[in-house]
């Protein structure tokens, strides 16, 4: 997903589908069957001319001839024709926009029905079907002295409207499946919600400005129940889609809301009554209001709701919310959007009490990763104190996860403490010292003193850093990390430094989204962990490095 996107090139992308769609699904189908038929008539005709010996009898002739029977007999036929298209037409369309509300969401039906080519369709067979009954009517026979009437230019126009309807039929019938197909079901919901909510600042009145607050909601809401009902289906892939158009929507929408009129901010009216907002204290709700996040939080609610459903039914799906929920607050952090970013940061939170409630360790394992990426991307940016919060939280949970015997997420925690120290690190951070000892406080807060020395992953991870340090000739830093751990038993790090020794590839054995083995260190910086160790005097004794041969 590009986060640098603007609304002009949504609207160009949006005239190019447009455009594309009209092509595919109308004029190509519509004008083949045309062209053939018409040639087929003119081949017929001239043949039959032959036939007569009448050459020179003008094609048009044909169809100027017309007596009153011949038009009762014509209409006759029409009007019945034109009635069953019109009954055909609507019976399929009801069908498959029925089964499509029934597997994606009800409000496919009000969709449908407010699709300007759907009115336009059905309205043209009404018009059709009316107009040649009209001119049935109007013929009347000869009966001297009255020399009857035959509506010539009505019958012909009818003729036309009969062979529109025909020649409609097949591509409004595909325009139909293309209308209910999920992907265009997603993406018109998410175009609406994206343009009810960047309408420009202008002279709106207070119920307009509702009226559009609410089609925003309402376009999140169907986006949940898609994506809720393609779960309850083992439908992967369009709930994926629909997961990502919830985060699109958000990410076109964040770098424009200081154009937004301020009122479009307020939680008042209709949207105060919204299920997620009514259940809200008062002081909630203007905090919501002041800090103009309240499309950003319903948003990451319909993540939630989502999310819970997809912790048992489709744990695949975790992974996508969370790096969805990433793209947003990358692109809060770009637009400079605090309050928005605290929200993105709330929601990995909630989500990692969710994974925890759960002991659902691959939830929170994939949780960690997009929420670490995010701390990167605050890091880059400048947003110290945000960095040291989210820092803060990693530590709770990884405490959290150990008290519930979930020691791999704690060494996850860990490692993921780890790489943000170097990046504040390489980034010149003024957080840098408190994040470190942030870091060391991982395993400061077990019941027993027997649980904290068992925190071999929080050691590992934290003598990865202090490599890291010396690397970069920064032996303060790694002294720290030193006299946290030099009560450690000597029998421990002994053990700990031949672990870290023993892992000489990055490339894990199984599949996983990070694809790396905490405990790799470079070869150029495993040479340091010997140096390291030397500062603990019962561990003086030097390990072999292994080294990796080829054989010939």
């Amino acid at each position: 997903m590009s986060l640098g996107r603007t609304a002009a090139d949504a609207d160009g992308d949006g005239q190019r589908r447009r455009g594309a769609a009209l092509v595919r699904i109308w004029l190509r189908p519509m004008t083949y069957p045309l062209g053939v038929s018409m040639a087929t008539l003119a081949g017929v005709y001239l043949l039959e001319l032959a036939r007569r010996g009448d050459t020179g009898l003008p094609f048009w002739e044909v169809f100027a001839r017309m007596s009153p029977g011949d038009a009762e007999h014509i209409m006759g036929g029409i009007g019945e024709v034109i009635a069953a298209i019109l009954g055909i037409v609507i019976t399929v369309a009801s069908i498959i926009v029925q089964l499509a509300a029934n597997r994606y969401t009800p409000r496919i039906t009000e969709m449908f029905f407010r699709d300007r080519t759907n009115m336009l369709v059905m309205g043209f067979f009404v018009v059709s079907a009316v107009f040649s009954l009209w001119i049935n009517f109007s013929i009347r026979g000869d009966s001297p002295p009255d020399p009857g009437f035959v509506p010539y230019y009505g019958v012909l126009v009818t003729m036309g409207l009969l062979t529109a309807s025909l020649l409609m039929m097949a591509p409004y019938f595909g325009y139909v499946f293309d209308f209910v197909e999920p992907d265009n079901v997603v993406g018109r919901i998410k175009r609406s919600g994206v343009e009810q909510a960047l309408r420009p600042a202008g002279g709106e009145g207070e119920d307009a400005i509702d009226e559009r607050r609410v089609m925003a909601l309402s376009a999140l809401e169907q986006l949940a129940d898609v994506a809720l009902n393609a779960i309850d289906q083992k439908d992967k892939g369009i709930a994926s889609k629909t997961v990502d158009s919830l985060s699109e929507l958000v990410v076109a929408y964040l770098p424009h809301k200081a154009t937004l009129d301020e009122r479009w901010f307020q939680i008042r009216d209709r949207l105060a009554k919204d299920t997620d907002f009514v259940s809200m204290n008062a002081e909630a709700l203007g905090k919501l209001s002041t800090t103009r996040t309240w499309l950003e939080y319903k948003a990451l609610r319909q993540f939630l709701m989502v999310y819970r459903e997809a912790l048992t039914a489709m744990p695949d799906l975790i992974t996508r919310i969370a790096i969805d929920t990433r793209y947003i607050g990358q692109t809060a952090i770009a637009a400079g959007d605090q309050a928005a970013v605290a929200v993105v940061v709330k929601f990995f939170n909630t989500y990692m009490r969710r994974a925890l409630n759960a002991k659902d360790i691959a939830a929170a394992y994939n949780n960690l990763n997009q929420y670490r990426y995010l701390a990167e991307e605050l890091l880059k940016a400048g947003w110290g104190d945000q960095v040291l919060e989210i820092a803060h939280y990693f530590k709770y949970y990884a405490q959290t996860a150990h008290a519930m015997g979930l020691a791999f997420l704690t060494e996850t925690v860990a490692f993921d403490l780890c790489v943000l120290n170097e990046r504040a690190y390489d980034v010149h951070a003024p957080a840098r010292d408190e994040l470190l000892r942030i870091f060391l406080e991982v395993d400061k807060e077990a019941e027993l003193d027997q649980q904290e020395r068992s925190l071999r992953g929080v050691r590992k991870a934290q003598v990865k850093l202090a490599t890291y340090y010396l690397q970069r000739g920064e032996e303060a830093l790694a002294r720290k990390i030193y006299r946290d751990m030099r009560d450690e038993r000597p029998d421990r790090l002994r053990s700990i430094r031949a672990e870290l020794l023993a892992v000489t590839s990055n490339e894990f054995w199984e599949i996983n989204d990070r694809g790396a083995v905490f405990e790799y260190i470079e070869p150029e910086r495993r040479l340091l962990i010997h140096r390291f160790f030397e500062w603990f005097p019962a561990t003086t004794m030097r390990e072999p490095i292994r080294e990796e041969h080829t054989q010939e």
